[in-house]
């Protein structure tokens, strides 16, 4: 444990008690927390996780636009539901993209655990993308992804990261709670 990775957890609470609340701020705390954890994941030898890292930075930028201009009349953006065949399309090309990934960083690099590395990467990436389009759905993605990362940074000496997934695991229905509420009542007021 260090003290960086100390400010990158509180940080990454931070945005996901915002996100679950959906406050812009949190894409304040996602950049501070991804910055950190770009060092973090390259010093683990998570590759792929530090090329998340460095996607996360510019999603938090791209999340605090998104969202700051998608207020109307006073209310913020809202929340959306996307279609079943538009998951299945991004399940099949995140497959293809991270075995192929996977593949590669296992034959051309020390990466550990590069299978795994790549897939939660390339699902990470697309769950992000919902995130910042506050599509309801980002949060079933999540919770698997989240379940692979306890594994991966546990095994790679980073158990206070670990940690902060178990407590996103246990957060997520309360995310999946408040986004559906906040559906619903924009689907009453259009």
């Amino acid at each position: 444990m260090t003290a960086l990775e100390v400010i990158a957890v509180v940080m990454a609470i931070g945005y996901l008690l915002l996100a679950i609340r959906e406050n812009i701020w949190c894409w304040a705390c996602a950049g501070v927390s991804t910055a950190i954890y770009v060092w973090l994941t390259f010093v683990a030898k998570l590759y792929m996780d530090t090329a998340l890292q460095v996607f996360y930075f510019a999603m938090a930028i791209y999340g605090w636009y998104v969202w700051y201009t998608g207020r109307a009349d006073g209310h913020e953006k809202a929340v959306v539901v996307w279609p079943v065949t538009t998951h299945a399309i991004a399940l099949a090309v995140i497959a293809a993209i991270g075995i192929g990934n996977g593949y590669l960083l296992e034959q051309r690099t020390d990466a550990a655990f590069p299978y795994l590395d790549a897939l939660t990467t390339w699902a990470a990436v697309w769950a992000t993308f919902l995130v910042a389009r506050k599509v309801l759905e980002n949060w079933w993605y999540w919770l698997v992804i989240d379940a692979i990362y306890v594994f991966l940074y546990w095994s790679r000496d980073l158990q206070w990261t670990a940690g902060l997934f178990v407590f996103y695991i246990l957060l997520i229905p309360f995310g999946l709670l408040a986004w559906r509420r906040s559906y619903r009542e924009a689907q009453q007021w259009a």
